[in-house]
């Protein structure tokens, strides 16, 4: 039997990277999906390429208003869910000194805001028992210089998953975390940077992993899998790094 038949999952930031591979893969083991993502043209057609059944809504995980209506349109569609991957995100590298409050509202809107307004205004929807699934980073457990607010933003998220964990648990709600690694995703071409910058600094990075490569967000998707679906029944408030070792070795 697939280990996701017969559930619905909702996975914000679906339509491209990680979401997009979690989105396949959920599919492929059974369940219903709907993914968000900021563009509408976007949406529908990774909904489309997705296929079976999938439901793409247009929605800004930073908005309490948008996630409301997510929730409104997917108790419509689904009538409840069963798993949310909570991985809308963004990230912009920027020395301290350039660090202005633009650029502090930006991340923590998307990557802090946006976790909790999805957890929140889907809350109502999730089934008992339930699995959320937050993304992090391997940011989070290192020092990387430049990255100050995007790390700031992350670990806020693992703690979440502490916290959520503590308030949801009694409900039938589990809350864990996967944090990748360098991952070869759309991310990179979104930061902001030259493309020169971002291959030099792509390259810095893989020089710090043991394992010697970027990981692929198909990688990603097999750990967040793991944590939605019930093999991972006994696991609560857990950080689970996809990094090739970087935060560890």
């Amino acid at each position: 039997m697939r280990r996701l038949e017969g559930k619905t999952a909702l996975i914000t930031g679906g339509t491209t990277g990680i979401g997009r591979a979690t989105a396949e893969l959920f599919i492929q083991e059974g369940a219903r999906v709907a993914i968000t993502g900021q563009s509408a043209e976007r949406v529908a057609e990774a909904a489309a390429a997705l296929g079976h059944g999938t439901l793409g809504l247009r929605a800004d995980a930073s908005s309490a208003a948008d996630m409301a209506d997510v929730a409104k349109r997917l108790q419509a569609e689904f009538g409840g869910l069963d798993i949310v991957f909570a991985n809308a995100g963004i990230a912009h590298p920027r020395p301290l000194a350039d660090v202005d409050e633009a650029h502090i509202d930006q991340q923590f809107n998307v990557n802090v805001k946006g976790v909790i307004y999805t957890v929140q205004k889907l809350l109502p929807i999730l089934r008992k028992p339930a699995s959320i699934v937050l993304t992090a980073s391997t940011v989070a457990e290192l020092g990387t210089a430049g990255m100050s607010v995007y790390a700031a933003t992350k670990a806020a998220v693992r703690s979440l998953a502490r916290t959520l964990s503590a308030e949801l648990s009694p409900q039938g709600i589990r809350v864990n975390v996967v944090s990748p690694g360098p991952i070869e995703t759309p991310i990179f071409g979104k930061m902001g940077l030259p493309q020169a910058a971002v291959d030099e600094w792509a390259a810095s990075i893989q020089g710090k992993v043991p394992m010697a490569r970027f990981g692929q967000a198909s990688e990603v998707a097999k750990a967040v899998l793991f944590l939605a679906s019930d093999d991972s029944s006994y696991m609560l408030g857990e950080n689970v790094l996809v990094d090739g070792g970087m935060a560890t070795v």
